[in-house]
């Protein structure tokens, strides 16, 4: 039923580093709502743990299925395997060079104009591996009665921007 090209800008920033990078998606529309295909990611990344720090670049491909309802909300799942060699968990730590990442999730599927299509998401990472190159931007903590930092979800947030490659409306 045609295609879209889908761009993802990725910025996320903590008091132990951060990173940019972005994704792209080509989608192919299996029909009305169901859009999949292929994604590829680039991302730099910088850390300080604990005084040691790091920079790499995280590059990896994957796939993604994205279920539109209404043209007004869509859920989704992406997998993606991802060069990763470093721990956020602990900086010294030698981890296997891949990481696998699963993100479920959903949110706003806007039209903003007749080229131009935003999903603005939620995801949860269902690996959370200790390597993934999200991990440096999950914001969503989980404190104790003493306002310390217990457990932080990873749960990202993302902006896609999506471009239909044929005259579909």
């Amino acid at each position: 039923m045609g295609s879209e090209l889908g761009l993802e800008p990725y910025v996320g920033f903590s008091n132990m580093g951060g990173a940019v990078g972005g994704e792209l998606k080509y989608a192919a529309r299996l029909s009305e709502n169901l859009l999949v295909g292929p994604s590829l990611r680039v991302q730099r990344t910088w850390a300080n743990n604990l005084g040691v720090q790091s920079q790499m670049t995280t590059w990896g491909g994957g796939v993604f299925a994205h279920y539109r309802y209404q043209d007004l909300i869509f859920g989704g799942v992406e997998f993606q395997y991802l060069k990763s060699p470093f721990s956020f968990v602990n900086p010294l730590e030698v981890v296997r060079p891949w990481s696998p990442t699963l993100m479920v999730g959903g949110g706003f599927y806007l039209k903003l104009t007749d080229k131009v299509r935003l999903n603005a998401a939620l995801f949860y990472d269902v690996i959370n591996a200790p390597n993934s190159p999200f991990r440096s931007s999950y914001t969503f903590q989980i404190k104790n009665e003493f306002g310390q930092v217990v457990r932080i979800l990873p749960i990202i947030y993302r902006l896609t921007f999506f471009i239909p490659l044929d005259q579909h409306e």
